[in-house]
């Protein structure tokens, strides 16, 4: 059988939300992602290299989970974004081994990270 090329890479995320408006709103505005609604309680989403999905499916814990971690090539005005958003700062850039980064939560309250090699 034939390796479709996606064999044992991560393909799709999930986040379950409480309110699907408000992390489009968010996502869409912090980085530009495109969504498509099926039904009330589910939204794809596309990064233009990734998919996942927004689903309103009872609790949001976020604490603890895998950090997801994007990539941008202007950090500062990635920040800019986020917070203009509404996400929240919880690190500030900094430097690390290979660059720089910041951490944030979403409005959900997930905590990701931004990075950038300049």
């Amino acid at each position: 059988m034939a390796s479709s090329g996606k064999d044992k890479r991560i393909d799709y995320i999930e986040f379950n939300v409480k309110d699907i408006a408000r992390a489009r709103s968010f996502y869409g505005g912090a980085f530009g992602w495109s969504f498509t609604d099926y039904g009330a309680d589910y939204c794809e989403f596309s990064d233009g290299n990734l998919k996942g999905g927004f689903a309103n499916a009872g609790e949001v814990k976020p604490v603890g989970g895998p950090r997801v971690i994007f990539f941008a090539d202007d950090l500062a005005d990635t920040l800019k974004r986020v917070e203009k958003a509404g996400g929240e700062i919880v690190k500030p850039i900094f430097n690390f081994p290979g660059g720089r980064r910041f951490h944030f939560t979403d409005p959900e309250g997930y905590e990701l990270a931004v990075w950038s090699d300049k």
